[in-house]
């Protein structure tokens, strides 16, 4: 594996669209890990325990979706079933297990590295919303001990090499619609990433870890304002962290009458990203589209 690198599966924002083939496909694929950055489903506890069994290395975060009917006032009145009776939050909690590391981390000793969570079900932005939700399901009331959380996950970290996943990604990639967390609504133009897992990853850094890649989704590369451009799915910065956002929404699609789906795939080389694409694979689960994002030395390119 250490010629080869570790080959990696980001899974962008899935909303219901997942199914038994995704495994196959991945297992096709050679990934050595699979991670998943949230929004299943709204609350869609199936999908997750679809998840959940797949077997393969992966870690996951859950996403403002996965709390739809639970973290804010709008979505309790909608909710759809009875929540004295349902916690479908718990449920998707209970069903991924260890592999949840929203504020949470998880080692992974055959590929030498740790993957640690940022705040899981998050919408987003530079305003601390749902404050109800937090303080009750992860004894957390602002920012500052979003931070605290995070960083005490990666402290625990048995790696240096540490690789961040987030649903929303952090603050500091653009403030311009098309960055990677750009906010492309009225009014156009700001940073919507997270403040706290932007200081997180600083505070991380100052204890000696190495983060070759953040990923995260949440903000989709389709923009609203536009359609002349898609949304920049990734950044470099100096330090050598590659941040990607894998939100490729929707992700399985009819194409031609072969039904493919989309994966992010990126190579870790000695602790650095290598390169990172976006792949499409057909029902033969072979790549029948490859979108090349960063290569190391290299402009990133299209191959079709």
């Amino acid at each position: 594996m250490a010629s080869q690198g570790i080959k990696i599966a980001v899974v962008g924002d899935i909303h219901d669209l997942w199914d038994h083939e995704d495994e196959a496909a991945l297992k096709a694929l050679g990934v050595n890990l699979v991670l998943l950055v949230g929004d299943f489903g709204n609350e869609s506890v199936e999908v997750v325990r679809s998840i959940a069994q797949m077997d393969l290395p992966k870690a996951a975060i859950l996403g403002n979706h996965d709390a739809w009917y639970n973290a804010t006032d709008w979505g309790i009145k909608q909710c759809p079933y009875d929540r004295a009776k349902e916690d479908r939050v718990q449920q998707q909690i209970d069903l991924l297990g260890d592999a949840n590391v929203g504020y949470g981390k998880l080692d992974f000793p055959e590929l030498r590295l740790s993957v640690v969570g940022s705040r899981p079900f998050s919408w987003g932005g530079s305003v601390w919303k749902n404050g109800k939700f937090y303080r009750d399901r992860c004894g957390v009331n602002n920012f500052d001990e979003s931070v605290d959380r995070i960083v005490a996950a990666a402290n625990t970290a048995a790696y240096e090499t540490v690789i961040f996943v987030g649903h929303n990604g952090p603050t500091g990639l653009g403030d311009l619609p098309e960055d990677p967390c750009g906010k492309d609504w009225q009014p156009i133009g700001g940073d919507h990433g997270d403040p706290d897992f932007e200081d997180a990853i600083a505070r991380t850094r100052l204890l000696g870890k190495t983060i070759p890649l953040v990923t995260f989704g949440h903000m989709h590369h389709t923009l609203r304002h536009t359609k002349q451009q898609l949304r920049r799915a990734i950044h470099t910065s100096p330090e050598g962290t590659a941040y990607l956002n894998a939100a490729r929404v929707p992700r399985i699609i009819q194409n031609e009458g072969d039904r493919i789906r989309n994966f992010s795939l990126v190579t870790l080389q000695s602790g650095k990203v290598s390169d990172a694409s976006i792949v499409w694979v057909n029902e033969a689960f072979k790549i029948v589209s490859e979108t090349v994002l960063y290569r190391a030395q290299s402009v990133a390119e299209s191959i079709a």
